[in-house]
């Protein structure tokens, strides 16, 4: 009966232990944000919002200064570091799970990878996502002291590593 009562509590243990990392990654109100200013010679500007909620984060943000009627590229970047004229030392997407780049929730795209940007005919654009694949913390797949970053083109989600969206025009720490 001992040996029973051993190993029903180590399986206990697992199952705790298995829950205990599943919900790691889910947070609830935990928030983040970031003021973009304008690189490579543009004058887009905007603020981004994150809000995590379980295993998702709401992005949303307003931009001003894009080319009318038009996409832009839009990811967090690995580097919270947007001094460079053209934002280049903001470095690579974020991209903690080494996946290919893609489309934003299809499972094969880097954390960082969202949807593009969509613009009216002013050059102004409200943005909302429902994404997953980051966190809004300081942990491995965490986006706090990354870079969010807008480019001049749209992502076309196939061309590697980085969609073809062209120079970064708006560059903002996200904390």
């Amino acid at each position: 009966m001992m040996l029973r009562e051993i190993t029903l509590s180590i399986g206990a243990l697992a199952v705790l232990t298995l829950s205990a990392c599943q919900s790691m990654e889910q947070g609830v109100g935990q928030k983040a944000s970031a003021s973009l200013d304008s690189r490579s010679g543009s004058n887009a500007k905007g603020t981004v919002n994150f809000l995590w909620q379980g295993h998702d984060v709401l992005v949303s943000g307003t931009f001003s200064g894009l080319k009318p009627n038009s996409e832009q590229g839009f990811h967090v970047h690995e580097k919270g570091d947007c001094s460079a004229p053209d934002a280049t030392s903001a470095g690579g997407h974020f991209n903690p799970d080494t996946k290919s780049h893609g489309m934003p929730g299809s499972g094969s795209n880097h954390a960082g990878d969202m949807p593009n940007i969509k613009s009216d005919a002013n050059g102004n654009a409200v943005y909302s996502a429902k994404l997953s694949g980051f966190a809004v913390n300081n942990g491995p797949t965490g986006i706090l002291g990354k870079s969010v970053v807008v480019h001049r083109d749209p992502d076309d989600y196939k061309s590697q590593p980085a969609g073809n969206s062209g120079p970064r025009i708006a560059c903002g720490l996200i904390k």
